[in-house]
């Protein structure tokens, strides 16, 4: 080749090569975003989410594009959640409306050039909150809300294209005094609503508004108040449904302060003749219950200008008022009867009852019936109207919709959380007697099974309309309600970012990673099963599962104390949620949705006596006498928060980031290692794990959200204070002393040479935490014990490898549990030795299932059982949890180094 040629090409390619490495040098950064349903929403709507960045790759800055796959650009805004140590981005919250047009994947880009943040478009397509004198004026664009700044009620009109299609809006609340047993001698009621004592504008657009409520129930004639509330109202940029997050806590004395109801009731004005007002009920799936208020169906056919007029009338078409008849026709239309009141109730989980009644002097009739609705009502007339949507309609069960006065000017919808047609709610413990540890595997103290501080929150959306919709734009309201569209970060994405920690994504490349995959499927499958069929549903319920199974009555031991309800125990909730991450499958995330929302709300004190704690499992959610920061730790309610911005669950997380101050009160270790025989002159006691590594996730929680360098400093003085005994994470005889002030540890409760080995350390979120923090902090020492401890905690004491100095340290029990602390300190030393043994134990120890048994299942039915089910007869939730947290972080770390060749590997 001539040499002016070559040199040519050679310095075309290293120009282009050039180009090239500018062009990534510049590049900006990126995230493929797809829907959670594989679909765009049916109708217009507005959605948050959150997503991920590496470290250093975006600035709080930074201003972002949104594109769907067609390449039609989206509004967006956003705002940081969290915070790498280096002050660049890790998590951002995002917003946008989006369309049956915006379809996946979108791509969501950094931005070189400075965006207005208030360029939204014309003013149709932005937010706005305006404060005045009494109250705050939403706008959106065909939407304006007034929402009052003081007195009972959270929404006080809503207009729609210049007309007020609803009117105020309050909770409402029945209190009872006494269980109410005797159907002789009922107990006292009273009504109680809802009293403003705080408002906050949380967000202000220009895509997405956000009103907080805070507030207490007050007595309509009297002056009890209890129920202190936070309600939540969103609006988004040009669309007109409202998101309301109405969370409530009981504050009450569960043996004489009964609720008999809870809601939130909504005025409806009514302007046009009854004949064209209009009443709908979502039933399954896409079903509906739709009729006027007054059906023109008469044994003579009404009809205008010789057309029948019912079938349009039944559509919600609107019908010429009564004058525009004919004499005789007028006569037939007055004659017919006016049904005034309606109600939907959802007394189970497998049945809804519809009825309906003309006045309060005559019988409710039956209208209908079904298994499961979809949970959402409509009441207006032609010119407009309201629909409420409660989520998770009847697993939340007792729910009850309810309209009254549809014949009068004013209607009434009533959204009812806890159904009054139910018995009250009953929050008494489930004995009055204590059972032990040997026999119940509980932990009763007196005292302590209180559920003064517990709390719930429930979803509901508005649908202010200016119109009667079409049948099939009901059942889409209905499923926007149920499951609101989300935006998600694919899990490439999300790994990539090297968020949450260790753990990996799936890998069917071999038998043996091909032989897991299986199994953590058949995991999430057989709970999905259990849930299903155990109809693990109700109000206080929903999202929790069973703790351990009992194979001679061939049902979980929901009677037996600590074997009932799991209560977060060995951290079911991270395994739900790794396991959405690494597969982005909604079914999982609807899982982890409930879960979280139950755990940190139903399990966790949010006022009194043990605020920022949670109750260890039970029968009773809140039964156990253990009340712990390892149930309520924000690193259970992390995940959720950061992929959707949830505000209710970021209030959850602040609650609990200076949880530390509640060991100067309570001592975790009171009674299985009392103060008396392990004494510390520290202010209080606890142990590393799960109570020092539950707090620590709390600082690292707060620190990335707010920066604060004084959770990053507690931090590092527990990692000084364990490298500086003389065993690192084993020191101690299972209690340490504690400072809540620095967040140091004290090794004075026992002899100084004092050491333990302790499964509880690390499988109660404490490994997850651990391996994040040390990642986020440099600190030698504290990665010296950590990398000590997952060497020697599951090596036998005759192991070859052991060295002089290990001594007797290690050797624990459920080996199983702690396979990923040996593969982490086998990647770490390079010692494939560690390896070996990582795999080992994840497929062979026994733990509590036999690795050949581990999740399958078997048919059952007949007199042997109450119905037919598959049951898995050999399931722990505890093994379920702990098992598949472990392997899906081994794969991520030795799954390079697995066994070719297993006996296991031939069983699928």
């Amino acid at each position: 080749m001539d040499v002016k040629i070559s040199r040519l090409l050679f310095l075309l390619a290293t120009a282009c090569l050039l180009a090239i490495q500018g062009q990534q040098a510049h590049a900006q950064p990126t995230a493929e975003l797809q829907w959670l349903k594989d679909r765009p929403p049916a109708q217009p709507t507005g959605v948050s989410w959150g997503v991920p960045w590496p470290e250093g790759a975006v600035q709080p800055d930074a201003e972002f594009e949104l594109r769907t796959s067609a390449g039609r650009e989206l509004p967006v805004q956003t705002w940081t959640t969290a915070y790498w140590p280096d002050g660049s981005v890790k998590w951002s919250g995002l917003a946008t409306v989006a369309d049956s047009e915006s379809t996946g994947p979108l791509t969501l880009s950094v931005v070189e050039e400075e965006q207005d943040p208030e360029d939204a478009g014309p003013s149709d397509n932005r937010v706005t909150v305006e404060e005045r004198s009494k109250d705050l004026r939403v706008r959106t664009g065909r939407l304006e809300a007034y929402l009052p700044l003081s007195g009972a009620d959270l929404i006080d009109s809503l207009v729609v294209d210049g007309r007020t299609v609803a009117g105020s809006a309050h909770l409402v609340s029945i209190h009872q005094s006494g269980p109410g047993e005797d159907v002789l001698n009922p107990p006292a009621r009273e009504k109680r609503i809802s009293r403003i004592d705080s408002v906050s504008i949380e967000q202000d657009g220009p895509i997405r508004a956000v009103v907080r409520y805070d507030g207490v129930h007050q007595a309509v004639d009297g002056d009890g108040e209890w129920l202190p509330f936070t309600v939540r109202l969103y609006f988004y940029a040009g669309r007109t449904p409202i998101k309301m997050v109405h969370s409530f806590t009981y504050d009450g004395r569960q043996e004489q302060d009964f609720v008999k109801g809870l809601g939130v009731q909504f005025d409806v004005p009514m302007r046009e003749q009854v004949h064209n007002r209009h009443v709908r009920f979502t039933g399954k799936e896409d079903g509906l219950w739709a009729e006027p208020v007054k059906p023109l169906e008469s044994r003579q056919q009404i009809r205008y200008q010789d057309e029948n007029v019912y079938p349009d009338q039944e559509r919600g078409t609107a019908v010429p008022n009564v004058e525009a008849f004919s004499a005789p026709m007028q006569g037939l239309i007055n004659d017919l009867a006016d049904w005034n009141s309606y109600k939907l109730v959802q007394d189970s989980p497998d049945g809804f009852t519809i009825e309906k009644r003309t006045n309060p002097e005559s019988a409710w009739i039956s209208a209908g019936a079904g298994t499961r609705a979809s949970g959402l009502a409509f009441v207006g007339d032609v010119s407009g109207g309201l629909g409420v949507g409660l989520k998770n309609f009847w697993q939340t069960y007792p729910s009850h919709l309810e309209i009254n006065d549809a014949a009068k000017d004013t209607a009434r919808l009533n959204l009812w959380m806890w159904s009054p047609e139910e018995q009250a709610m009953d929050l008494r413990h489930y004995d009055t007697e204590a059972h032990g540890l040997r026999a119940s595997y509980e932990d009763v103290q007196e005292g302590f099974s209180i559920a003064h501080g517990i709390a719930r929150t429930h979803t509901i959306t508005l649908f202010p309309s200016g119109e009667v919709d079409s049948h099939e734009e009901y059942t889409e309201k209905a499923d926007l309600s149920q499951e609101p569209p989300l935006l998600t970060a694919s899990p490439e994405h999300l790994h990539s970012a090297d968020v949450f920690g260790i753990w990996s994504l799936p890998d069917r490349s071999s038998p043996g990673k091909r032989w897991i995959e299986n199994k953590l499927d058949a995991a999430i499958d057989l709970y999905q099963k259990e849930i299903k069929q155990r109809r693990w549903y109700g109000f206080w319920d929903y999202g929790d599962v069973m703790h351990s199974y009992d194979d001679v009555r061939n049902t979980w031991r929901y009677d037996v104390g600590g074997y009932a309800w799991a209560n977060s125990e060995l951290v079911p909730d991270m395994w739900l949620w790794y396991s959405y991450l690494r597969t982005g499958r909604e079914d999982i995330f609807r899982m982890a949705e409930a879960m979280t929302r139950h755990t940190g709300e139903v399990d966790v004190y949010h006022r009194g006596r043990f605020e920022d704690l949670g109750s260890r499992h039970n029968v009773i959610h809140w039964g156990d006498g253990a009340k712990e920061a390892r149930i309520s730790q924000s690193a259970l309610r992390r995940f959720y928060y950061y992929l959707t911005t949830d505000e209710r669950t970021g209030d959850l997380m602040e609650m609990v980031r200076d949880t530390e101050e509640s060991y100067n009160r309570l001592d975790p270790m009171r009674k299985a290692m009392p103060a008396d025989e392990y004494p510390t002159d520290a202010p209080a006691r606890l142990r590393v794990g799960p109570d020092w590594l539950a707090l620590a996730g709390n600082w690292m929680t707060a620190w990335e959200r707010t920066g604060d360098p004084k959770y990053r400093e507690k931090i590092k003085n527990g990692f000084d204070s364990i490298h500086e005994m003389k065993y690192g994470l084993f020191s101690g005889p299972g209690v340490l002393g504690f400072e809540p002030e620095t967040g140091r540890l004290v090794n004075d409760t026992g002899q100084p040479d004092a050491h333990h080995t302790s499964h509880l350390v690390m499988i109660m979120g404490g490994a997850e935490v651990a391996f994040e923090l040390l990642d986020l902090i440099d600190h030698d020492g504290f990665r010296e014990d950590f990398l000590q401890y997952g060497r020697l905690y599951s090596m036998p004491e005759d192991a070859s490898d052991r060295r002089p100095s290990d001594g007797t340290l290690g050797n624990g029990n459920f080996k199983s549990w702690h396979a990923r602390l040996t593969a982490y300190a086998a990647v770490q030393l390079d010692e494939p030795q560690l390896a070996e043994r990582a795999w080992a134990d994840l497929l062979g120890d026994p733990g509590l299932q036999r690795p050949e048994t581990r999740f399958q299942t078997q048919s059952i039915s007949g007199p042997a059982t109450l119905h037919p089910m598959e049951v898995s007869p050999w399931t722990s939730t505890n093994e379920t949890a702990q098992w598949s947290l472990n392997a899906i972080q081994v794969l991520e770390l030795i799954g390079d180094q697995m066994p070719n060749d297993h006996p296991l590997w031939n069983e699928e």
